[in-house]
């Protein structure tokens, strides 16, 4: 085989060409679509707490979102983890129509005042649009899997505001401990101009304010390992608590529509019952109260318990903004406790919550310098890393791979949904070798 005497940069001209086309119309797609999701997340938030009576129709929009999806989006149903899934493993185009029913699913979730997210939707939105592509221009499957995280980080940028987040975000959230620079240019570029393209439609993000950074010093940085650790484990307990419901009700309730609508049922109950309101939707009011005054201490809890019900019963959204939500007040929570400014350790539990439910620490340490500054950059990278670390191998997405394990063995390309069995599997191993000898 030849190889050719051409400088590399010449080769690099058609390939640079190619994905800032692919990856720029990708943004397009994936920042219009977020824009007209936040515009209508922003009219059913208004609509429910003008009409606080809408929240005792939660469960049968619960059912009626579970019967569409058992009618129509079986295939799609998997969200974030079907995009993962075809990423590690290319089999067929994502169906277009995730992206409405996933994007009405949503919007009803919220007029009704389940406790969700929004990432999902945007990611998911941005994955199956992006994949449509893949059609259009005859991919390769090595160019699906790229076009696939540039969906991915788009969605994220956009419905955020954070591109370099979002960017990263694509790349990282795919493994553990494993980056795939040959999509870092797309996945770039995707995430920066959608973002552009939301703001071009006139896209607002809220603004959290950290005023004051302390300088860099033994204390505040030990302070910063004590939250991470907090902080990872209270991510882990979201992931493994929100899984084990889902799991739990998929067992004894076969009829899935039924899932959601018992999930309703508890989630309007108590909150009308308790006056819980404050813990429904995205919750972000309370997001900016835990950066400027004491909060209940219990509000990170409560939020928890909301969103577990809402997402494990099956009602569609996402997970990240209610772990900003629950990284907030716990951080709001803990700063008198570790003699830190509140509004610092709350936007440090902002992200650092999502570092480890995600195992995206990377990504988690920019979206806080691009949300709160460069200088809370030391601070963010502490707590995130030592998130992630005490999350352990556990984390929202199931389909997530294990690329490099974080601090104990755990076998390279399984899904993290697959490691309780296979840790299972091993200790009866282990136990009858210990017996025959």
């Amino acid at each position: 085989m030849k190889s050719s005497t051409r400088p590399e940069q010449i080769d690099l001209l058609p390939y640079m060409g190619k994905w800032l086309l692919l990856a720029s119309a990708v943004a397009v797609l994936a920042g219009s679509a977020s824009a007209f999701f936040l515009f209508a997340l922003d009219w059913a938030t208004a609509t429910r707490l003008a009409h606080r009576w809408l929240i005792w129709l939660l469960p049968l929009a619960g059912f009626a979102v579970g019967w569409l999806y058992l009618r129509f989006g079986r295939q799609v149903e998997a969200g974030n983890n079907l995009l993962i899934d075809e990423i590690h493993d290319p089999k067929q185009v994502i169906p277009l129509r995730m992206a409405p029913l996933v994007l009405g699913g949503t919007v009803v979730s919220h007029l009704f005042g389940a406790s969700v997210g929004r990432e999902g939707t945007a990611v998911q939105m941005g994955g199956a649009l992006a994949d449509q592509l893949t059609r259009l221009f005859r991919l390769r499957h090595e160019d699906r899997r790229i076009i696939l995280m540039a969906g991915i980080s788009a969605g994220f940028a956009s419905v955020f505001g954070t591109p370099l987040a979002g960017a990263i975000f694509g790349l990282e959230v795919l493994a553990i401990g494993r980056l795939r620079y040959d999509a870092i240019l797309p996945c770039m570029v995707a995430a920066i101009v959608a973002d552009q393209v939301g703001l071009l439609w006139g896209v607002h993000h809220t603004h959290y304010a950290v005023p004051v950074v302390v300088p860099i010093a033994l204390w505040p940085l030990l302070a910063m390992v004590i939250a991470g650790a907090v902080f990872g484990l209270t991510g882990k307990a979201f992931a493994e608590l929100t899984h084990a419901l889902g799991g739990w009700m998929k067992q004894r309730i076969a009829y899935a529509p039924l899932r959601p609508l018992l999930g309703g049922v508890v989630v309007a109950s108590a909150a009308w019952f308790l006056g819980a309101d404050r813990y429904l939707g995205l919750g972000i009011p309370s997001i900016v109260e835990a950066f400027q005054q004491p909060l209940a201490p219990y509000d990170f809890a409560a939020k928890m318990a909301f969103t577990v019900v809402s997402l494990g019963s099956g009602f569609k959204g996402g997970e990240v903004t209610p772990l900003f939500y629950i990284g907030a007040t716990l951080g709001n929570a803990l700063a008198p406790l570790l003699n830190m400014p509140l509004p610092l350790l709350a936007g440090i539990g902002f992200v650092a919550v999502f570092a480890g439910a995600a195992n995206t620490p990377i990504a988690s340490t920019l979206m806080a310098m691009e949300l709160f500054g460069a200088e809370i950059g030391v601070y963010a990278a502490t707590a995130c890393v030592v998130s992630y670390l005490f999350s352990g191998h556990t984390g929202i997405y199931r389909s997530q791979r294990i690329g490099h394990a974080k601090h104990r063995h755990a076998p390279e390309g399984i899904r993290l949904g697959e490691l309780p069995a296979y840790r299972k599997e091993q200790a009866r191993r282990d136990t009858t070798e210990q017996t025959e000898r």
